[in-house]
């Protein structure tokens, strides 16, 4: 951990700052978990071990709990299952994801030390948990899971104070950190990782977190000084000032002082109404359509959660029409809106229509988010997919190019969403230089793929035709 540096920052405790200089897509450290847990919810979905979703899992014999990808990933687990296994077969039950990450934390701590690793920069012990900070609700919520905890611990293991078990539960309620599936694409668990807890919050930040193999990795998102505080966003940035201070405050109990927090930066835009010809609609028509989508947002969750998506999409399109003359393309809920629409057409097949949603979505992200954004990587990657899936091959190619470029920034080469994209950057390349080459031949040759029907060329080269066979692969 040469990397780094310790130090007090005012107003904020002990933050890291950089002892090197640093340039964009550099890996200032990575760490792995002292310990990890599946959420609740997907308990049989994802690999208690590597975290992977299958479609098949192992179940644990003995607990009939954790599952597992084969048996390679249970023997790699069995280590630290071996007592979580017997302690759930005692208790009778499973409790929930915070008791068994916990539980996980203390059976570690007890067997290696305070000190689980040499590149370990704090123990637990001094990291702040912030209970006295807690609401009354929070606070009852924790006593019910130490309470449990008790229950749930077994008789045999090293027994703690209730005021260090609290602690605990403390630290992961403000520094658990979510652990995503091997694309990255969604949050299937939660770990703890010391040394990430001291890298302090910016919404405009110079690092980004991702997990790559197994272990976090904290990215530099362009230069940074030698001395510089290293930062990272603890919550989105496309929310307004005020509400990123409350979450801030709600979630890990302290008051964002930043530049973007104290100037409102993007607030403006982000609430704006639309520019024509250098006239903007009255602040009373901006405020009209502004409460009528957060009205329709709420209709439209309702309608997504009980998988009617053809309502998703009456509600979002009726809301669009309304609104999309009045509000500005930076507008957080018509991007809420153009975002949504883009997904519910892309699911419905509408291949056409979800492109036009998405590439709203990622123009509008542009103005907002910070270049190299790991969201708006992501924004652009789908909005690429969604134009290729269109057939709309020239824009679907520079949105992959794009996302590619902030991807490898924010992931890191050897990522797996990367690598994937890497391959559908190489494909996308390939299809558009036959497209300039023959726009028929190309689209007769998709239409036919997409059909699954078999393909015929006829007066065309044969290393064109060579190269066209293995595009369209259907999964």
């Amino acid at each position: 951990m040469e990397s780094v540096v310790i130090f007090d920052s005012p107003g904020k405790g002990r933050g890291l700052k950089a002892a090197k200089e640093f340039w964009a897509g550099d890996v200032i450290f990575s760490e792995a978990s002292i310990a990890a847990v599946v959420f609740d919810s997907l308990a049989e979905r994802i690999c208690h071990s590597c975290f992977r979703r299958q479609e098949k899992l192992q179940r644990c014999a003995q607990c009939k709990f954790a599952h597992y990808c084969d048996r390679t990933c249970q023997r790699a687990a069995w280590p630290e299952h071996k007592v979580e296994c017997g302690a759930i077969k005692a208790y009778g039950k499973v409790p929930n994801e915070n008791i068994r990450l916990v539980a996980r934390v203390l059976w570690r701590l007890d067997k290696e030390g305070s000190m689980v690793s040499d590149m370990q920069l704090t123990t637990l012990d001094e990291l702040e948990d912030h209970i006295n900070d807690m609401q009354e609700h929070d606070l009852k919520e924790l006593k019910v899971d130490v309470h449990n905890f008790l229950d749930y611990w077994p008789r045999t293991s090293k027994q703690h104070l209730i005021d260090d078990i609290s602690h605990i539960f403390g630290v992961i309620n403000c520094n658990g950190f979510s652990v995503s599936d091997q694309k990255g694409l969604q949050a299937v668990g939660v770990g703890l990782f010391p040394n990430l807890c001291l890298v302090n919050h910016d919404c405009w930040p110079n690092c980004t977190v991702i997990l790559n193999h197994g272990k976090i990795e904290l990215r530099s998102l362009g230069k940074i000084a030698e001395g510089e505080e290293l930062t990272v966003s603890y919550v989105d940035y496309l929310n307004l000032s005020e509400e990123r201070r409350r979450l801030l405050k709600t979630q890990y109990y302290f008051d964002c002082t930043c530049e973007h927090c104290k100037n409102k930066t993007h607030d403006d835009v982000k609430m704006g109404g639309k520019e024509v010809d250098g006239v903007k609609p009255s602040d009373e028509q901006v405020k009209e359509a502004t409460d009528y989508c957060f009205q329709m947002m709420d209709k439209m969750d309702k309608a997504r959660l009980n998988g009617d998506y053809h309502e998703v999409s009456k509600i979002c399109r009726d809301c669009i029409e309304k609104t999309e003359p009045i509000l500005a393309d930076t507008h957080i809920y018509l991007l809420r809106m153009w975002s949504t629409m883009s997904e519910v057409k892309a699911y419905l097949q509408n291949f056409e229509e979800a492109a036009e949603y998405a590439r709203k979505m990622v123009d509008g992200y542009m103005k907002l988010y910070h270049p190299n954004n790991p969201a708006l990587g992501m924004a652009a990657m789908r909005a690429g997919v969604t134009h290729w899936q269109a057939g709309l091959i020239e824009i679907g190619h520079g949105m992959i190019c794009k996302a590619y470029a902030i991807l490898m920034v924010t992931h890191g080469p050897t990522h797996p969403i990367t690598k994937d994209l890497e391959a559908m950057r190489v494909q996308t390349e390939m299809e558009l230089r036959m497209f300039k080459e023959n726009e028929y031949v190309y689209y007769s040759m998709r239409e036919a793929a997409l059909k699954n029907k078999p393909m015929t060329m006829l007066h065309e080269p044969r290393s064109v035709e060579e190269g066209i066979k293995n595009l369209f692969h259907r999964k």
